[in-house]
Order: C-alpha cells, then structure tokens, then sequence
C-alpha cells in the first residue's frame, strides 16, 4: 500500500512541475505580446495587446496556484482531503485564484468585443454572470461547510499546525 501512495506522490509532483512549466510558457508569450505592444504604435491595438498579455498572465497565475497547491497538499503535506476542513480550505484556495482570472478574462473580453466585435460582448457579460454565480456558490459552499467543520475542531487544529511548518 505503501508503494502506492508514494507513487501517487511521484504524480502529483510530475502535475505540479506539468503545472510550473505551462504557467512559465504562459509568462514568456504573455511578455513577448506585452513587448510588442511596447514596440508598436500607442493605439488602440497595443491597448488590446496588452489586455492579451494580461488574460495570459491571469492563466499563469492560476497555472502556478494549482502546482502550489498540489505540492503542499498532496506531497509536502500528504493530507487526506476527506476532512471538511481540507476540503474547504483546498476547493477556496483553488477558486480564489480562479474567480480573480476569470473575472480579469472577463474584463479582457469585455474590452476587446467592445473595441472589436461588439456582437462578442454578449459572451464576455456571460462570462462575467457566470463567474458571479461561481463566486455566489462558493460562499455557499462555505457557508454550508462551517457547520460540518464545527464537529471536528481537531481537524482545523491540525491544519494550522501544518500551516505553521510551512512558513
């Protein structure tokens, strides 16, 4: 058994490196659109440029959040994520960094359709409402958790000495 759980370990960290290296190839295209726009005339089509290489940057912070997470839960931690308080505290840390990228993709969205194709700012105003419910959900979510965490004050005792290790 115990053979296994290392070798899940040995994926996770493969993820979390897959994870680190897509994020990394993000920050360099998300550099070279922000350069060319640098390099090109102030207009409205560097502005767009830059909206880009800020969408992509969005994507990498995301990519870097997930790789970080895996590898203080899964293989520096080796937590089991059945406890309440590991769920609540893994699915707000992956959504908090996915809400603030997708509401930086939704504004990217919106000014590209408005200064390109404004039959396009129907989905970005999608895009935006969905992410709303997202974030309307997950304090749900929370909500809904803090109930079933208060049965087990152990749990959250355990977690903030883990935390404490790691800083």
């Amino acid at each position: 058994m115990k053979v296994i759980l290392q070798f899940f370990t040995v994926v996770h960290g493969l993820m979390a490196l897959f994870f680190t290296c897509g994020a990394l190839m993000l920050i360099a295209i998300a550099a070279r659109t922000g350069a060319s726009a640098f390099d090109s005339r102030w207009d409205q089509a560097a502005a767009l440029s830059v909206f880009e290489a800020l969408g992509l940057l969005a994507g990498a912070v995301v990519a870097m959040q997930i790789a970080e997470t895996i590898v203080e839960e899964e293989v520096i931690r080796d937590a089991d994520v059945s406890a309440p308080t590991r769920v609540r505290r893994f699915v707000s840390r992956f959504l908090v960094v996915v809400v603030v990228a997708l509401a930086i993709e939704g504004l990217v969205a919106t000014f590209k359709a408005l200064h390109q194709d404004p039959s396009q700012l129907r989905y970005a105003a999608w895009l935006i409402a969905s992410n709303g419910l997202l974030l309307a959900c997950w304090g749900g979510f929370i909500y809904l958790n803090r109930s079933a965490e208060e049965l087990e004050p152990e749990a959250m005792a355990d977690a903030k000495r883990e935390d404490a290790k790691l800083h």
